[in-house]
């Protein structure tokens, strides 16, 4: 099938995406991780480090630094209790020395971070080069007019953690009055997990040519009549480049043999040079991407791979994709037009001493006890998650319901246009950084927003359909826990994802009032809207080691209880119009202290340190008969064997 062009028009009107740093020919990385010199700026108005001009002079001194591993929180690396609950600018620096050959003139150097919590403003030998808002997500600058060669550079980076009304997630600044010390105040939270801060994910350096690059790529596909399968892209291509200037695509199979033909397309003409590259890559007898509860060949993925060229200067990029296709329906949701049903877990990004900083061996260690679990999904509560994390979900085939930050909007000033407009920007962003993930099926816009406020409708009418704007492609949704006849914006998602926290918040210490009510909400719910249902939260916290008989709050077999009640709903109404199922949560997590929390948040059926629970066997039986088809009988309390087979409706 021939391309074609589009000067301006992309296959989708997503924002710009950063492009994850890939070695290629041409293009290098340099990871940045390391030990980096740390401060925190603990003058009473928290400026100094502005105020006197950090940025411009080493680190060591301006006062006494220490030593910070990057990535990582800073809040649990050391013993200092102010610095573990401090509010304010930190400031980070490190040298580092650039290789000659990048200074030959036609080298681009971007110096890319994965995340900083929650602003930041990154200076390159005392030369601002970007700054970000937001928490969570990937930002970049170009540092090749501010590069030194034969001699260090100094990178430093101010982040401050401060949460107020208009940042997601939302917060307030409490000050109090005498008789506490003059200036004395707290951070409130609005959200029930530690607001861990600092460089969260990998700093680095990157290179392409000058003269044209590789800027960003969309992808999406769809299934033809004859059972091939078509690539629809857009590049979005730079550089200082005149003129011919070729554009070669190819998508690649698994051992790299070519599987299309190439599109070589010529950007140049006449008239000048596009930007912006569309075109059509059939695909012959494809294999699908598929979650691995479903296949016996789960996440498979293609390379897509392009090459740009002018004069002699060429970039090279090559991107995983996954052929897959996501609808709705009122009872179901389909992957590949085969209907799919969530089992998983809500997760965070937490751990000891390392907090929110990314860590390979507990990415690693949490995929294969989702495996082990039999976890087909997770939802990113509530944030984005690292790339890498995504790449796994990709290469694994795990389903990804992706949420925004925007947690604990609570209060009315939570809903007003600053908001709003923070909020647009990151779904932006996040939408860019994640649309070619074939494991991300459903965009969640929030958690548990008040929406039973009369200013939330406009909000997410307005959010929804900007959401739309950016992919539609994939369905989106938020997770809501206000009553049906409250609640007024769900009318604009295409999924009801519920948090149904019956037998703890509500009626707790009676785990048997589940099978009256549950199944009295999920059908007014659907009745009410017509759209299919996902439980995306249910739990107890269970405390590792208490065990009673009977079963009583806060002992692991009452989680186990009352997971066997709620499995006997699900039972009845994934039949119907539930298509899933996750716990809350994965693994127990930190949390701001508090009388209502002893070290953390107790819902996981593993330990923070994960190690399983009672409940985690339980999940795990049932996750793998749920995969294989096979129905299992629940009978409470149970001691010892947590699930038995049906006698009758196997092979479900």
């Amino acid at each position: 099938m021939e391309s074609w062009l589009v000067l301006v028009v992309l296959l989708l009107p997503v924002g710009r995406g950063l492009l994850f740093p890939r070695e290629s020919s041409n293009r290098e990385v340099k990871e940045l991780a390391g030990l980096w010199h740390f401060r925190a700026d603990f003058s009473p108005n928290r400026n100094e480090g502005f105020e006197k001009n950090w940025y411009k002079q080493p680190l060591s001194k301006t006062g006494e630094v220490q030593l910070m591993p990057v990535p990582s929180s800073f809040n649990d690396i050391t013993t200092d209790p102010l610095l573990r609950n401090f509010v304010g600018w930190v400031w980070y620096q490190r040298q580092f020395w650039l290789p000659r050959s990048w200074a030959d003139g036609d080298t681009r150097i971007m110096l890319r971070f994965g995340s900083a919590h929650y602003n930041a403003i990154a200076w390159m030998n005392g030369k601002q080069f970007t700054e970000h808002e937001g928490g969570h997500l990937p930002f970049e600058g170009d540092v090749t007019p501010y590069s030194v060669f034969g001699a260090p550079n100094t990178l430093t980076v101010a982040i401050n953690n401060t949460l107020g009304p208009h940042t997601l997630p939302p917060g307030s600044l409490h000050f109090y009055d005498p008789p506490y010390p003059e200036g004395y105040f707290v951070q409130e939270i609005q959200m029930d997990f530690f607001n861990y801060a600092g460089l969260h994910r990998p700093v680095r350096l990157y290179t392409t040519p000058s003269s044209i690059h590789l800027d960003d790529i969309t992808t999406v596909t769809s299934m033809n009549s004859d059972g091939s399968a078509t690539l629809h892209y857009t590049l979005e291509i730079r550089g200082s480049h005149s003129g011919e200037a070729l554009a070669n695509v190819t998508v690649l199979g698994k051992r790299g043999v070519e599987v299309t033909t190439n599109h070589s397309v010529n950007m140049c003409s006449e008239e000048g040079c596009i930007t912006h590259v569309r075109g059509d890559l059939i695909v012959q007898h494809p294999q699908l991407w598929w979650p691995w509860t479903m296949s016996d060949t789960p996440g498979y993925l293609y390379t897509l791979q392009v090459i740009l060229t002018v004069g002699e200067s060429e970039d090279q990029y090559r991107l995983p994709v996954g052929i897959r296709t996501v609808e709705v329906k009122e009872t179901q949701f389909l992957i590949n037009n085969k209907p799919f049903y969530f089992h998983g877990f809500g997760k965070h990004e937490d751990a000891d001493i390392r907090g929110k900083g990314l860590d390979y061996p507990l990415l690693m260690k949490d995929l294969n006890l989702l495996l082990w679990l039999g976890a087909n999904s997770i939802r990113t509560s509530h944030y984005p998650y690292s790339e890498e994390q995504m790449q796994l979900c990709d290469k694994y085939g795990i389903v990804v319901i992706d949420e925004t930050p925007a947690v604990g909007l609570k209060l009315k000033e939570n809903f007003d246009d600053k908001t709003l407009e923070h909020h647009m920007a990151v779904m932006r962003e996040l939408v860019g950084r994640d649309k070619n993930h074939p494991s991300v099926v459903m965009w969640s816009l929030a958690n548990e927003p008040t929406t039973k406020l009369t200013v939330a409708d406009n909000y997410f009418k307005k959010l929804s359909e900007m959401s739309r704007d950016l992919d539609p492609t994939r369905p989106i949704t938020f997770v809501n826990r206000v009553s049906r006849d409250k609640e007024l914006a769900m009318k604009y998602m295409d999924v009801i994802c519920l948090n149904k926290y019956y037998g703890w918040y509500r009626d707790p210490g009676h785990p048997e009032t589940i099978r009256w009510l549950l199944p009295h909400e999920l059908d007014d719910w659907h009745a009410h809207h017509k759209k299919p249902i996902i439980i995306a939260e249910y739990g107890a916290e269970a405390v590792s080691g208490i065990h009673e008989q009977p079963a009583m709050m806060f002992s692991e077999e009452y989680q186990v209880e009352l997971f066997a009640h709620m499995f006997s709903v699900f039972d009845m109404y994934k039949k119907k119009f539930l298509v899933g199922e996750m716990v809350w949560t994965f693994a127990d997590f930190e949390t701001k202290q508090a009388t209502t929390r002893v070290n953390g948040n107790k819902k996981g059926v593993l330990t923070r340190q994960r190690k399983p629970k009672a409940s985690a066997n339980l999940i795990r039986a049932r996750y793998h008969s749920l995969a294989a088809g096979v129905q299992l009988c629940y009978d409470t309390p149970f001691i010892g064997h947590y699930a038995s087979h049906c006698p009758v409706e196997t092979n479900l």
